[in-house]
């Protein structure tokens, strides 16, 4: 997919996934030449895998304030993000608001749960505390035998494939150049200073300023001096797709447990997740690991073992070593990550966007991404004393 406009790159854009597609629709919105380079096809790797669950208040964390921050302020730049994306693609991103209900299945659960409540009023999150019963009233096919819940109604969902769908085509109508099975080899650099990239077949793709949206392939490119690279790891994850054949109606919220989650798309089809597996780029799906999402869902929802199952599939998530992500300028002039969101690439990326694009066009940020900067990884020379 591309629409050639003859004119030279100034920006190119390793990796067509939601990340690298967020910023090169923005980038490409705010006038610049935009090219996506994607070793496959947009949308179909890391994002292809995931869930898509909008939840900065369901994963915030006392001692990660700063991505909690990030996250809360994604969360509230989607409704406006992707209105103005469905109006720019044309196509339905697939939103759902459905709130979150995190479930206890047991009496260690439920204690497990009160300290999150605790924690979560402690931070002035929205989350209310509900007894059993009533979170079987709004949720008829929980287990009878849940202990407690939480709700969390601020935190939604989308479907990913739909997203990455919509954002590719707003990418070429913006007047972006979209290039599949375009594999970068090599980064180029002139001076000390990005100048193009190296496709595997070859051919060289001049840029003026390169942005790395690569996800767990981002730490794998060649070219950069080992000072400039960021150190970014896969994390597997294995997720299951079924649907419901008597249509939608079995859950409207997404429901949480220490086990993993269940994440409705509204329409009769539900996804089941997420192994969390150091297992480098081995993406096998195996027995084991279906067997316990299937085991751990239907004791909380037994209904679902009435589903059909669509796919089962396992991705990879970019991950750095003090799990957030890298978003900004790097350590050469010309670079820029957008990268190692982990489990938040989906949440992340219009806020991911915005920071990036402000660093394209040589503007400060729109808010002060000290805990994201990709500079945090840089060695520091120390002085001979």
């Amino acid at each position: 997919m591309s629409n050639e406009n003859g004119a030279a790159p100034g920006v190119v854009v390793i990796g067509g996934g939601v990340i690298g597609l967020a910023v090169a629709w923005r980038a490409a919105h705010a006038g610049l030449h935009v090219t996506v380079l994607e070793r496959g096809q947009p949308g179909h790797e890391t994002s292809h895998v995931a869930a898509g669950m909008l939840a900065p208040i369901s994963e915030a964390s006392p001692v990660e304030r700063g991505l909690l921050e990030l996250g809360l302020r994604g969360a509230q730049m989607y409704p406006a993000f992707l209105a103005e994306l469905a109006e720019a693609s044309g196509q339905d991103p697939g939103y759902l608001r459905c709130g979150t209900l995190a479930v206890a299945r047991d009496g260690d659960e439920a204690e497990a749960l009160e300290r999150e409540l605790s924690m979560r009023r402690g931070l002035e999150l929205e989350v209310r505390r509900l007894r059993a019963s009533a979170a079987r009233r709004i949720e008829p096919a929980l287990a009878p035998t849940i202990r407690l819940a939480l709700e969390v109604p601020d935190d939604h969902a989308i479907d990913p494939r739909r997203l990455t769908a919509a954002l590719a085509r707003a990418v070429v109508r913006a007047g972006g150049v979209l290039r599949t099975a375009a594999e970068v080899s090599e980064v180029v650099l002139e001076d000390g200073r990005i100048v193009g990239v190296v496709l595997c077949g070859g051919e060289r793709v001049p840029a003026a300023q390169l942005v790395v949206a690569a996800g767990p392939w981002s730490g794998r490119l060649e070219g950069l001096p080992s000072a400039a690279r960021l150190p970014i790891r896969p994390v597997k994850g294995q997720i299951l797709r079924l649907h419901d054949p008597a249509g939608p109606g079995l859950l409207e919220h997404v429901l949480r447990t220490s086990g993993g989650y269940v994440v409705p798309r509204g329409d009769g089809r539900y996804v089941l997740g997420a192994t969390t597996e150091e297992r480098g780029f081995d993406r096998s799906v195996t027995a084991g690991a279906v067997f316990e999402l299937l085991r751990d869902a239907i004791e909380l929802v037994p209904g679902l073992s009435e589903l059909e199952i669509d796919e089962c599939s396992a991705g990879l998530r970019p991950a750095t070593p003090d799990g957030a992500p890298a978003i900004g300028p790097g350590a050469i002039p010309g670079l820029h990550w957008a990268t190692g969101h982990h489990r938040n690439g989906i949440l992340l990326a219009p806020i991911t966007a915005e920071l990036v694009v402000s660093g394209l066009l040589g503007e400060p940020p729109t808010m002060e991404p000290v805990s994201v900067a990709p500079n945090r990884f840089v060695p520091v020379e120390v002085p001979a004393r």
